[in-house]
């Protein structure tokens, strides 16, 4: 697997002159910020933002993930801000809509967070400073969008923020190819510990506010689950909807008018989007997540279009983990999926 590094990125845009120039605010000499926005370089930064943007590059395990070198992974958020600055006009020609002339949107850079002793303590020092920083958004009366790689860093520390930042019951939408429904981390075998098979189960464990009956779970399929954790799960009121409910039941529209549920009686609503939901239907081979790829993926348009929809509802924190790497095409669907959600909030009439 290869990827260019960010002069040739800079030198394959499609108009240099306008895309990817010299002037582009950066985090660091290889690292633009996200749509060439302003760096928040601390919490005073953040002030009138609407969205900001938080890299948190963790990867669970000390090798390689799935098949895939470590390396890959962990860049994930560098590289979806090099690919986003292709976009940085913020101009939707679906909706003939400037996402910039309604929204602030800030780059907070990344949390260094990469833990290489895959101990219980470690991550759980990770998993803080991510809650540190997302934390530091929710009270600047901002939406965070965490662009990570791995649980507890990626979805837990995000889904923890959310509820102790609201009084009330927390919603939860969340696409997945797995349930993550283990009541223990299997790499440190700590219970303390929401990783990447357990942070599902942990969320609803931990976080009193959190409640099953708005847990909206979008696309899971197969054959790789506990028949009898997903049926304790949908019994205390989670609704769930597989990939083959989708395509032969629900459509993609009949999908969204079931997003409600995770908006009945809740101060607020936490999505997570674990990105090997799109299995081979994504604009890349499915091979490119590794062993995480499953059939009867969701499309790129379904995975948009449900980011949207989510937007013209309202959110109060977004994060993203498992995005497949390597593929620029890829990359530019997390620009798309944020971009996308963003002109539903402006449409929706809950920001801007």
């Amino acid at each position: 697997m290869t990827y260019p590094d960010w002069d040739q990125v800079k030198s394959d845009a499609w108009d240099g002159s306008y895309a990817l120039s010299d002037n582009l605010p950066m985090i660091d000499k290889e690292t633009p910020t996200f749509m060439g926005q302003p760096h928040a370089k601390d919490a005073a930064g953040l002030q009138g933002a609407d969205v900001v943007i938080i890299g948190a590059p963790y990867l669970a395990g000390t090798g390689d993930y799935a098949g895939v070198a470590r390396e890959h992974w962990l860049a994930g958020p560098q590289r979806i801000r090099q690919q986003s600055c292709r976009y940085r006009s913020g101009y939707i020609q679906d909706f003939d809509l400037d996402i910039f002339e309604h929204l602030k949107v800030v780059d907070y850079g990344d949390v260094d967070c990469n833990v290489l002793e895959q101990t219980a303590d470690n991550v759980l020092a990770a998993q803080a400073k991510v809650e540190a920083k997302v934390n530091d958004v929710l009270a600047a009366g901002a939406i965070p969008i965490v662009i990570g790689q791995n649980s507890p860093c990626g979805s837990f520390a995000i889904a923890k923020s959310t509820s102790e930042h609201l009084s009330g019951n927390v919603g939860m939408v969340s696409l997945d190819t797995h349930w993550d429904a283990a009541d223990l981390d299997y790499l440190t075998g700590d219970p303390r510990i929401a990783g990447s098979s357990s942070w599902k189960y942990k969320t609803y464990e931990f976080l009193k506010n959190f409640k099953l009956p708005n847990l909206v779970e979008i696309g899971e399929r197969g054959m790789m689950e506990d028949k009898e954790r997903i049926r304790e799960l949908i019994s205390g009121g989670a609704k769930f909807y597989s990939m083959w409910d989708v395509r032969t039941r629900l459509g993609i529209n009949g999908l969204c008018d079931e997003l409600a549920h995770a908006y009945e009686g809740t101060d607020g609503v936490y999505v997570h989007f674990d990105m090997d939901v799109i299995g081979g239907a994504g604009p890349a081979p499915g091979d490119i997540l590794g062993e995480l790829s499953e059939p009867i993926g969701m499309s790129d348009y379904e995975v948009i279009r449900i980011a949207h929809e989510i937007g013209k509802r309202g959110l109060t924190s977004m994060s993203f983990i498992c995005i497949p790497p390597g593929s620029n095409s890829i990359y530019r669907l997390i620009v798309y999926i944020i971009a996308y959600l963003m002109a539903g909030l402006v449409k929706g009439g809950q920001r801007g």
